[in-house]
């Protein structure tokens, strides 16, 4: 059951294989921090968030780095009509991003470099690039010279000639930056500083650095002059990601990345997500409307990663309603563990194990469904096979007071639900109460909702119309949807 990827840049798919064994040195391009997270933003972490646990769960040791563009037009331009500083734009931004992820289940990255935190790094990798014939310094701004690297365009498959044929008609050719380059594909390094904007000093004067050569750097400074994956959308291949191999290659001599990752795009009812559509939805407008956090990694997990998704009201029911089940699998063992005679742990809830048998076959048929390409979508099928038996055998549980299934049988499959659920980040363990004050728990309220559940679907719905009582009198309001019963305390 090797892994196999498909590579961006050889356009095939290819067995896994690192630079150094047992060790994954994996760079995904983060967020430009000038406003609020978006839904394509959520994809992309929740996509890479899970392929570094996946790692992990086949035994790599993962050092994951993902970066901030902390400074860009986009976030001056914020600035400029909020009276701020780029600064505090940055740090407000960065804040929200944290706090959305957080919300999203997304574990953080082993660090966060910062384009403002990276200048020296920057600067050296400019000076080197001078050095060896593929920069050139014009009146402050310092450029890439496109044609001086011979394989340009191979990640993207774009061809100069081709892109020249098309280009003419769209430069300007009174616009001082072209009449600085010595050819219309050359692309900043670094710009010369502008009044009223912030600048660093530099061997080329006051300015700030191109965008492309902000990743470059920090790959380099953190991770060393190969890395195995470099992630990031399938917007940026070209020219972010071509120009990023520009830079290091010719400096370096060596692969930038051993492999390169992209992950599709979102649209919103089948068009592409923009402001001036009246699309945009960013995460934190999604989850306040009351979607459960785990639904979306759900809906984000249900397609393959690099083909584009469509977010609309239907695809995001279906995923709660997936989720639901996954979710209800999950809390069988709280819920029934204890009647099994299964071994608890504090506050009476069963502490889920990572040890599994071995053979184990839901393990091995989700190894193997994942290791092609990261098909999450086939991982998940194995989840809700687990979740489903498991919650068949809670009905006949508390209908006939047995399970057809053994005890041990049933806590290894609930087991495994837990361990593959947590590999994808999806994680739903009901709280105990530990104060003082009077009431049921939430594993309780959780069980007596399922019991009303089976009470309903046998059309029992005195013990139904009972159950729901009881609650109400205990303070528990419940709310039935299509989506399921969700309840709060009063």
């Amino acid at each position: 059951m090797t892994l196999t990827l498909y590579n961006t840049l050889t356009r095939r798919q290819e067995p896994f294989q690192t630079v150094e064994p047992g060790k994954v040195k994996m760079y995904y391009c983060g967020v430009t921090v000038y406003d609020y997270c978006h839904l394509g933003h959520a994809r992309a972490c929740i996509v890479w968030d899970v392929v570094r646990r996946y790692l992990q769960f086949i035994g790599y040791e993962v050092r994951y780095i993902q970066n901030f563009t902390d400074i860009d037009d986009k976030i001056l331009n914020r600035a400029r009509e909020e009276n701020s500083s780029m600064e505090a734009v940055a740090d407000r931004f960065i804040k929200a991003y944290f706090e959305d992820m957080a919300r999203l289940g997304i574990k953080e990255a082993d660090e966060y470099p910062r384009a403002t935190h990276t200048m020296n790094g920057i600067q050296r990798l400019i000076h080197d690039l001078e050095n060896k014939g593929f920069a050139y310094p014009a009146d402050g701004d310092v450029y890439y010279e496109v044609r001086q690297f011979v394989e340009y365009g191979k990640l993207s498959g774009r061809k100069l000639e081709d892109m020249q044929a098309g280009k003419s008609d769209r430069v300007n050719l009174e616009d001082p930056e072209y009449q600085k380059k010595k050819d219309p594909f050359d692309f900043a390094l670094w710009k010369a500083a502008k009044p009223g904007e912030p600048a660093w000093e530099s061997p080329w004067g006051a300015g700030r650095p191109g965008w492309h050569i902000e990743c470059s750097a920090m790959v380099r400074d953190r991770l060393g002059d190969t890395i195995d994956i470099h992630a990031g959308g399938a917007d940026l291949i070209f020219p972010h990601h071509e120009n990023e191999i520009a830079q290091s290659e010719a400096v370096t001599g060596k692969p930038l990345a051993r492999y390169w990752l992209h992950n599709g795009m979102v649209k919103v009812d089948g068009e592409k997500m923009s402001k001036s559509l009246g699309n945009f939805i960013t995460i934190r407008e999604l989850l306040d409307r009351g979607v459960d956090p785990m639904a979306v990694r759900l809906f984000v997990l249900t397609a393959q990663y690099r083909t584009p998704i469509d977010f609309t009201d239907e695809a995001i029911a279906a995923a709660t309603n997936g989720w639901h089940t996954i979710k209800e699998g999950l809390f069988f063992g709280y819920q029934h563990g204890e009647k099994l005679g299964w071994d608890l742990g504090t506050g009476n809830i069963p502490i889920p194990s990572t040890q599994y048998p071995v053979p184990n076959p839901y393990i091995e048929r989700f190894q193997e469904l994942v290791n092609d390409d990261f098909n999450f979508p086939g991982g998940l099928t194995v989840l809700f096979e687990l979740a489903k038996e498991l919650i068949r055998e809670g009905n006949i549980l508390v209908h006939q007071g047995k399970t057809e299934t053994s005890p041990d049988q049933l806590q290894s499959q609930w087991q495994t639900l837990v361990t593959l659920a947590g590999v994808l980040g999806l994680e739903a363990k009901p709280e105990v109460r530990t104060s003082t004050i009077e009431g049921l728990s939430d594993v309780e309220i959780e069980v007596k909702i399922q019991q009303r559940q089976q009470a309903r679907i046998a059309k029992n719905f005195a013990e139904s119309d009972r159950l729901r009582d009881e609650l109400q009198a205990q303070g528990i309001t419940l709310i039935d949807s299509r989506d399921g019963t969700r309840w709060h305390r009063n």
